[in-house]
C-alpha cells in the first residue's frame, strides 16, 4: 500500500508474543526505505497488538503494561480480528474461563474502526455516541495503523516547542478596518483573532509564543504584554521593515532548539498544531507546509479542441488543487538559509531548502479553515464564531 507519494507500508514485529509467533505488522517507511521514527503514543498502541493465539493471562498482562484499556487482536497477516477490553476479560472469567484459556471466545469481532482520513471531530462524535474511549484506525487491508484514545484527544501534553505567529502585515485588503487597528487585533466573536489562535494552541500544550510584529505593532504589545493574562510566555520580533512570512525568522535570537510551528496571524482554523508538528518530526522533514484541497468550478461548459476539431465537451468542470494553508512546521536548521533584515516569504524559503536537497513535505489538513484577508472574510469569521458560541451556550 502507498501512503501519499512518499510513504509505504512494510512490516515489523512488535510485542513479545508477536515476535515469538513471527507475526508481522505494519510499519511506516520513508521514500528511502528507512523506518520513520515512532512517536511515544504510537509505541504504546503497537505494544497493545497481540496475535489471536494468545491466552487470557497474556491479555491481562498486556492491559496492565499499556494502561490504555484495550488489546488489538490481529491474525497472522496483521489484519484486525477484533478487540478485547478489561470488561471482556472479566465477563469471560465469570463464565468459567481460566487464565490459560484462549481468547477466541472473548474477542469483540464487531469493533468499531475508522479510516485514517476521518476528521478528529467525527471520531470524537463516534466515541461519545458509542460510549467508548478507543477506536482503532485501519487501512484498506484492515491492518491496524493507529489508535484513537479519548484521553489523548481531549487532553494535550505540555509542549516546549515555540509557536511563531506572523502579525506584522498591514492588512490593506481589509481597509478601512485596519486603518487604526492591526489586522490580528480585529475582533472575531468578541475577541481579537490573534487571541483565538493563541488560546487554541494553548489548549494543545503550547505555552511559548513569539509574535512577529510591524504595522501598529505597539498595539499588539500593549494588548498581550508578555502573556500573563493568558497564562503563556509572549516574546516579540520587531520588524523595522516588512520581511515577509519567512524573513522575520532571521531575527530570532536565540535560535530555537527544537522544531517549531509558524502560522499566519490571520488564519482561523481548527487545525491541530501539535499533530502538524508530530507529522513534521515523524517524516524527518526540514520544513512542513499545511495544505488544503481547494475546489473551483468553471462557470461555463468547456469545449475540448485539437486544432480546429472539437473532440469533446465538459460541463462546468471542477478543478482541484492543494493550496498553502499558512501554517508550517520548521526545523531550527532552516534558519541558516535566512539572513537578518532580508525579505523572504515562505514559498521562497521552501524553494531554497529544496535547492539544498533538504526534505519539504505537505501536511494534508481537513479541518475548518479561513484566511481572513478581506472584509467579507471578516464578516464570515464573525458569523461562524457567533454561531459556535451560541451552540456552546445551548449545549
Amino acid at each position: 500500500m502507498t501512503l501519499g507519494k512518499s510513504l509505504s507500508v512494510g512490516y515489523m514485529s512488535v510485542s513479545c508474543e508477536a515476535r515469538l509467533l513471527g507475526l508481522r505488522l505494519p510499519r511506516v517507511l520513508n521514500c528511502d526505505g528507512k523506518s520513520v521514527k515512532m512517536t511515544a503514543s504510537e509505541q504504546i498502541w503497537r505494544q497493545a497488538i497481540l496475535p489471536i493465539k494468545t491466552t487470557i493471562e497474556q491479555v491481562i498482562q498486556n492491559l496492565d503494561q499499556t494502561a490504555i484499556k484495550i488489546v488489538l487482536v490481529v491474525n497472522e497477516t496483521g489484519g484486525l480480528e477484533g478487540t478485547i477490553s478489561d470488561g471482556d476479560v472479566r465477563r469471560g472469567l465469570l463464565k468459567g474461563l481460566d487464565m490459560n484459556s484462549p481468547i477466541t471466545s472473548i474477542i469483540h469481532h464487531d469493533a468499531l474502526v475508522v479510516p485514517p482520513e476521518l476528521e478528529r471531530e467525527l471520531v470524537m462524535q463516534l466515541m461519545v455516541a458509542n460510549k467508548i474511549q478507543q477506536i482503532p484506525v485501519v487501512d484498506e487491508q484492515h491492518h491496524v495503523i493507529g489508535l484513537h484514545l479519548w484521553d489523548e484527544m481531549t487532553t494535550s501534553p505540555a509542549r516546549s516547542n515555540l509557536m511563531v505567529i506572523m502579525a506584522g502585515g498591514r492588512g490593506t485588503r481589509l481597509s478601512p478596518h485596519t486603518e487604526d487597528c492591526p489586522k490580528p487585533l480585529l475582533s472575531v466573536a468578541g475577541k481579537p483573532m490573534l487571541e483565538h489562535i493563541i488560546e487554541r494552541a494553548k489548549r494543545e500544550g503550547f505555552s511559548h509564543f513569539v509574535l512577529a510584529i510591524h504595522y501598529l505593532g505597539h498595539m499588539i504589545e500593549e494588548y498581550f504584554g508578555h502573556g500573563e493574562r493568558l497564562g503563556v510566555q509572549m516574546d516579540y520580533l520587531r520588524d523595522e521593515s516588512p520581511l515577509g512570512t519567512a524573513g522575520a525568522r532571521g531575527l530570532m535570537n536565540p535560535l530555537p532548539e527544537a522544531p517549531f510551528v509558524v502560522t499566519n496571524g490571520d488564519v482561523i482554523t481548527d487545525i491541530r498544531y501539535g499533530e502538524l508538528l508530530d507529522f513534521h518530526t515523524k517524516h524527518t522533514a526540514a520544513a512542513t507546509m499545511a495544505v488544503r484541497v481547494h475546489e473551483w468550478q468553471h462557470p461555463f461548459g468547456v469545449v475540448q479542441t485539437q486544432g480546429v476539431e472539437i473532440i469533446g465537451f465538459e460541463e462546468k468542470p471542477i478543478a482541484r488543487s492543494h493550496i498553502n494553508a499558512g501554517v508550517y512546521g520548521l526545523d531550527p536548521g532552516v534558519l541558516n538559509v535566512l539572513t537578518a533584515d532580508e525579505y523572504c516569504d515562505m514559498p521562497t524559503l521552501f524553494e531554497r531548502l529544496q535547492a539544498k536537497v533538504q526534505r519539504t513535505v505537505a501536511y494534508p489538513m481537513h479541518e475548518p479553515w479561513l484566511d481572513v484577508g478581506r472584509p467579507d472574510d471578516l464578516e464570515l469569521a464573525n458569523n461562524r464564531g457567533q454561531s459556535q458560541l451560541a451552540q456552546k451556550h445551548v449545549n
